[in-house]
């Protein structure tokens, strides 16, 4: 069982966007989005993190299992928010669900998972070692594998977050989103209609930008403060491909301007965000988003953690 590439999958569309919508509605929360003003600059939060399972992943999960023939079982490997989505996903569509997760994965992703009924099975030190083994249980198994961000279907799932800023956030012209295998950003691009998308990802996983410059995706080392959810050492081909024909903007943001922004979003809003989710708001506060009034998805908040002053 492979997981589905550029050369073989056919890449989602807007309209599958508009279709996933429909489709996970009955299941997905629609999100709020919440105008402020910081640093005296208009500013949109996309509170993502109020998503039911605490992160966006739900969306291309049901939107995976909802588009094709429902499998009796599933198998996924995840930093922790998808297999979190996955897990909900399946219970919800009646699906067993076999979750893989790097033994680095954070203890309240991992008690979430376990709570949520799934099969945890831990194996390696970071999400492609986990990959590799639930593909390999797949195979064995004869059993669906669904990929955490390099699938058309999780891709146009994530991507009615776009959808619903565009709907709900006339007033802002651009989009900010954390990137780790780039399935989100694909998706929101998709998704965002003429607005400009930024893709974010730490000076220490950064796949999207390995791969802009190799001209295709290519591992890249993982070494970052929001690795748990961030950390994909390589870029899906699907986003990939996605992105090629529909670019984005891209920014880096260092360690510590990720946990500033964390703490800022506390102090500011009192939300509790992991770290992944506070990296297109540090950029932001770096000045390296461009527009006028930007939205930024706050994609989770599945992470034990105080803040640091």
């Amino acid at each position: 069982m492979s997981t589905p590439s550029a050369a073989t999958a056919a890449l989602p569309t807007p309209a599958d966007v508009a279709d996933a919508a429909r489709r996970i509605a009955p299941y997905a929360r629609r999100t709020p989005v919440l105008s402020a003003t910081v640093d005296g600059r208009p500013l949109s939060l996309k509170l993502e993190h109020l998503q039911t399972t605490g992160a966006f992943k739900l969306r291309g999960a049901l939107n995976a299992l909802l588009a094709a023939d429902r499998p009796a079982r599933v198998v996924t490997a995840s930093g922790g928010n998808h297999g979190l989505g996955v897990a909900t996903a399946a219970r919800m569509l009646g699906v067993e669900a076999l979750v893989y997760v790097p033994e680095t994965v954070p203890e309240v992703k991992a008690r979430r998972l376990e709570e949520s009924g799934a099969e945890l099975v831990r194996v390696g030190a970071h999400y492609a070692e986990a990959a590799e083994a639930a593909v390999a249980r797949a195979r064995a198994e004869g059993l669906r594998y669904l990929h955490a961000y390099d699938d058309p279907d999780v891709v146009a799932g994530q991507g009615t977050i776009g959808a619903e800023i565009a709907e709900d956030a006339p007033q802002c012209d651009a989009i900010a989103v954390a990137v780790g295998g780039g399935g989100l950003v694909a998706g929101v691009r998709l998704g965002a209609g003429d607005r400009t998308v930024t893709a974010v990802e730490p000076e220490g996983c950064r796949s999207m930008h390995a791969a802009l410059a190799a001209g295709e995706p290519v591992a890249t080392p993982v070494d970052s403060v929001a690795s748990s959810a961030l950390g994909a050492a390589r870029m899906g081909d699907v986003p990939f491909a996605v992105l090629r024909r529909n670019p984005v903007a891209t920014a880096l943001v260092t360690d510590a301007e990720i946990v500033a922004a964390r703490d800022r979003l506390w102090e500011e809003f009192r939300i509790a965000a992991e770290p992944a989710a506070a990296v297109p708001f540090a950029a932001w506060l770096a000045g390296r988003v461009p527009g006028a009034h930007v939205c930024l998805v706050v994609c989770g908040a599945n992470a034990d953690w105080t803040p640091g002053r």
